[in-house]
């Protein structure tokens, strides 16, 4: 037993010798640099281990559905037994029924439409205003005649003419001639040209007016005669 006891602890003791060893020559590799590719293959040598991990479980089947199971038939129906029949040879009576019509309704009698009242006459439309149409009349004829006589031609006071002077002469809206052409000659020229003068520089008229009572121009005749003073 001293033995075994003694034999292992001197194994021990080179072991721990080893160990020591290659770790002095591993920390001179490395400080040396010296076999560096060495002593890194003794290292993943020492220091790697490979671990194979186990697969993965293969899943479970599931188990396939459960086949229906086929419904019970149902019982048949109960047949009842057909009811007896009682057949007679006599045929059965016959009743006749009289069915009355109602009377019919009275006719109603519909009276034909009345006929459209008559449409009221349209009103008369309003007499027409009465016309104020007029003609031109002289305005103080008496005083504006006496000036044009008296400013008798000194010719014709020479020559001793004298007569009357008939005038076609137009009237303005204003009252006043604004044309004349004489007519009817008095035989003496001077007489007609101092009438015409004298109507269209003193004689004035009320203008004549149309329908509506609006002043308008017209035309009408106007005599004027000439008498040497005595």
């Amino acid at each position: 037993m001293a033995y075994a006891d003694q034999q292992m602890s001197g194994n021990r003791v080179i072991a721990i010798i080893i160990v020591a060893l290659i770790h002095i020559a591993l920390g001179y590799a490395l400080i040396t640099g010296l076999a560096y590719e060495a002593a890194s293959k003794m290292i993943e040598r020492v220091t790697t281990i490979d671990v194979e991990e186990p697969p993965p479980p293969e899943p479970e089947e599931e188990p396939p559905p459960p086949e229906p199971q086929p419904e019970a038939a149902a019982p048949p129906p109960p047949v009842a037994p057909p009811p007896p029949m009682n057949i007679s040879t006599r045929p059965p009576d016959i009743r006749t029924t009289v069915t009355i019509p109602p009377p019919s309704p009275p006719r109603v009698r519909i009276p034909p439409p009345a006929p459209p009242a008559p449409r009221p006459a349209p009103p008369a439309p309003p007499p027409p205003a009465p016309s104020q149409a007029r003609g031109a009349s002289p305005r103080d004829q008496g005083s504006w005649a006496g000036r044009i006589q008296n400013d008798y031609p000194s010719r014709a006071l020479r020559q001793e003419e004298q007569g009357t002077v008939t005038m076609r002469i137009t009237i303005g809206a204003n009252g006043r001639v604004e044309a004349c052409s004489v007519s009817g000659s008095s035989g003496s020229s001077a007489l007609d040209e101092a009438a015409c003068r004298g109507m269209q520089r003193y004689a004035r008229y009320n203008p004549a007016l149309n329908a509506a009572g609006d002043e308008i121009s017209s035309t009408t005749t106007q005599s004027i005669r000439y008498v040497l003073p005595e």
